[in-house]
């Protein structure tokens, strides 16, 4: 999705909008200097005050958090996932997002498991990781991009002495649970992020090692909530590009929701674009962060977009109804 991603996702990005809460919390990102960052200046930025992972971002959070809690503890309306969306390091608004999540839950043990994190800069565990201390595991298959990611976390000041364990892999549904219990990880845990452009729902299906709190998946919005599909297993598994586009891959928000559902999960919601997926614990913050309805998420102008443009190219691939 990355790939598919950077061709389009300046013309179907929209603003917050800035009315009640929303402005209240644009207003708010906007004074912190969090509106727009990008993570392609991480590694350059990252050891000064005004990068993402400086003094500037840290604080930032930091007020926040307090801002999101002390709405939780006045017991009014909570903002939604698109008003509290900020770009740290991950490739859109999921920094903002996870941000929110666990001001409400707590942080708890701050542990995080990336499975497919890319370079280490551009994703979904690199904010929690830098600006709030957390122990991660990231793995990916791709050599460059880990190597990139070991040079980045043993530079920084805030990571160098203690980094991320940081894995070259491949990734497959046979190794996912050894993979993370070598490496340090197991039990209770607060954050799975799921993002292999490829047989996502088959490796979330295996893994028993660990049991997050919350779990963000990249699901296929051209499925919009119609279908409950994925792509069939396979351990070599590769997205195959249509016109330049990494679709036929994955699993759609349908298929996630129902395993989600086996595993002890709801849906909270999605982010602006409507391609990844947030789930929490069924036994963590429930009056906080209700269960939302897999049809409220897919109506977005991307994923709009993505069901009339890209549906038809590979709808009649093979895909395996779960």
């Amino acid at each position: 999705m990355r790939t598919m991603l950077r061709g389009i996702r300046n013309g179907v990005r929209r603003a917050v909008g800035a009315t009640g809460l929303s402005r209240e919390l644009a207003e708010i990102r906007s004074a912190l200097g969090l509106v727009g960052s990008s993570a392609d200046q991480a590694g350059r930025n990252s050891l000064h005050g005004n990068g993402p992972g400086g003094a500037a971002s840290k604080l930032s959070q930091l007020v926040l958090r307090n801002q999101y809690r002390d709405m939780a503890h006045r017991g009014g309306p909570l903002p939604s996932f698109h008003d509290v969306e900020f770009r740290a390091f991950s490739q859109n608004g999921e920094d903002g997002i996870l941000l929110y999540i666990f001001s409400l839950l707590g942080m708890g043990s701050r542990q995080c498991v990336e499975i497919c994190a890319g370079d280490g800069v551009e994703n979904n565990t690199a904010n929690l990781v830098v600006n709030h201390g957390w122990r991660g595991l990231m793995a990916d298959g791709n050599e460059v991009l880990v190597d990139r990611a070991r040079r980045f976390y043993a530079s920084n000041q805030d990571t160098f002495c203690l980094p991320p364990t940081i894995v070259h892999t491949w990734i497959t549904r046979e190794n996912i649970n050894e993979i993370i219990k070598n490496n340090g990880f197991e039990g209770p845990i607060d954050l799975l992020s799921l993002d292999l452009d490829g047989v996502d729902y088959w490796v979330w299906e295996a893994i028993d090692v660990v049991q997050p709190r919350v779990v963000v998946a990249e699901i296929q919005c051209i499925w919009g909530a119609e279908r409950a599909v994925t792509v069939p297993y396979a351990a070599e598994f590769k997205s195959e590009f249509i016109d330049g586009f990494g679709v036929y891959s994955g699993a759609s928000l349908p298929a996630f929701v129902k395993l989600a559902k086996r595993k002890g999960y709801r849906l909270v919601g999605v982010n602006r674009l409507g391609f990844n997926a947030f789930f929490v614990k069924d036994n963590e913050g429930l009056e906080l962060l209700p269960e939302v309805d897999a049809r409220g998420c897919v109506g977005g102008p991307f994923t709009t977009w993505a069901r009339t443009a890209l549906l038809p190219k590979v709808q009649h691939m093979p895909w395996v109804d779960v």
